[in-house]
């Protein structure tokens, strides 16, 4: 438990995920000693059904609503509340309110990893420029909102290269193309999508990047007091081009020491450059003949179970260390031996269209000792090929005291099921 000038410390959170992350991020502050209250312009959006009953976010000593969306009218309301509830710190788990996280805490003058740093982090763009210029390594790039610039800069770059907007996540509309109608069908998707699924307006800018060879690893970090300390490097298994989506995770990664140490600098080179502290992060590499290259850092907490496969092998629990940190207290990042050395998650990624009427390939889930997670989607519905991380039929979540051994298992269990579709609604 943390304490905080003698009392608990209460936490303000500001909006959430709606997946996993809106479990994990209440169980980890109740686990780390806290209290928190919860922040919403909507509070409906995390009560749909097949949400947890009760939600762990109506766990929250109080719900307030406001307009989130809007911090000329929000930052006067909190101020009323801290007035009233002296928070401590102030977090959420969903990228699009990391910034009005940031500017709230900056007004109240809490700890916290910075205004400024994290809106460049939060911006693709700003980050690739900021990182460039501290001498980061990373994919040659360029940015532009008019279609003759766009083309222009696909010309000067060189097909094949990644096409993504500077500011969705979970790999909405990031894609590989090898030509102009390639680009052309990119773009208009990005622009098709002017607000995003909170309300916000997007920005029109289209980053355009090298395309990058080599595997993909995400590097966890917890920076306290302008230390970082990486916690490790997880294995990323990404689904084929033109898509980018994630099929599974493995913590930790199978990498020798020399590449998880590069792995991990560059991670560190690109957390100092941004400016980033009191927080948790979750760095995204791709490891290839030229070395490390940045994909991307991401101030918060790794999502798609990768929290739960760190806590699992090492004992850390990344979102009670998260709420320590924003609370500006000095978490215990020490690893204990948990008995497991390996653990992996893979995710069912659907490629078809139609009612899902069965699921045949786990009757021997429940026996099988190895797995300790498992979700699986029920009779009734409605399946669509995955375009981005948010569109998951489920997944498996397998661990073992073996080191590197879970990642094939978890992707042959996922490979072994059978989803049975009707024609849909």
């Amino acid at each position: 438990m943390l304490e905080l000038g003698g009392h608990v410390g209460h936490l303000l959170m500001v909006e959430s995920w709606v997946g996993s992350m809106s479990t994990l991020l209440p169980a980890g502050i109740n686990d780390s000693g806290h209290e928190f209250s919860f922040l919403t312009r909507d509070l409906g959006h995390y009560l749909r059904p097949g949400t947890p009953v009760p939600h762990p976010l109506l766990g929250a000593a109080n719900v307030f609503t406001a307009e989130t969306n809007d911090e000329s009218t929000l930052l006067p309301f909190v101020r009323k509340l801290q007035a009233a509830f002296g928070f401590d710190g102030v977090l959420t788990s969903c990228d699009y309110y990391l910034p009005t996280v940031a500017a709230i805490a900056a007004d109240l003058g809490l700890p916290g990893p910075g205004r400024s740093a994290v809106a460049d982090a939060c911006d693709k763009y700003r980050t690739r420029v900021i990182c460039r210029a501290a001498g980061v390594a990373g994919p040659a790039f360029a940015i532009a909102q008019e279609w003759d610039e766009i083309v222009g800069a696909a010309i000067e770059l060189g097909y094949p290269l990644v096409v993504k907007p500077v500011d969705l996540c979970g790999g909405m509309f990031v894609r590989r193309v090898c030509d102009e109608v390639e680009l052309r069908a990119a773009v208009a998707a990005i622009a098709g999508f002017p607000i995003n699924a909170r309300g916000q307006r997007r920005s029109p800018r289209i980053l355009l990047e090298e395309c990058l060879d080599g595997t993909e690893f995400s590097v966890e970090t917890v920076t306290v007091a302008g230390q970082t300390t990486v916690i490790g490097v997880t294995d990323k298994r990404i689904t084929g081009a033109p898509a980018f989506i994630e099929s599974g995770h493995m913590f930790p990664a199978d990498l020798g020491t020399a590449d998880t140490t590069a792995v991990s600098d560059l991670a560190v080179a690109a957390i100092t450059a941004l400016g980033l502290d009191a927080t948790v992060a979750h760095t995204e590499v791709k490891l290839g003949a030229q070395g490390p290259r940045l994909i991307e850092v991401n101030p918060r907490p790794a999502g798609n179970r990768i929290t739960e496969l760190v806590r699992r092998v090492t004992g850390i629990d990344l979102t009670a260390v998260h709420a320590e940190a924003v609370a500006g207290g000095k978490p215990d990042v020490t690893p204990r031996d948990t008995g497991i050395a390996s653990a992996a998650v893979a995710f069912a990624v659907p490629t078809d269209t139609g009612l899902l009427t069965g699921v045949d390939g786990a009757q021997d889930w429940a026996t099988n000792p190895r797995i300790v997670e498992q979700k699986l989607p029920t009779v009734g519905t409605e399946v669509r090929p995955a375009t981005d991380n948010n569109t998951y039929l489920g997944h498996v979540m397998v661990v073992d005291e073996t080191h590197c051994t879970t990642g094939d298992l978890a992707q042959q269990l996922i490979a072994e099921l059978r989803f049975d579709l009707g024609d849909a609604r």
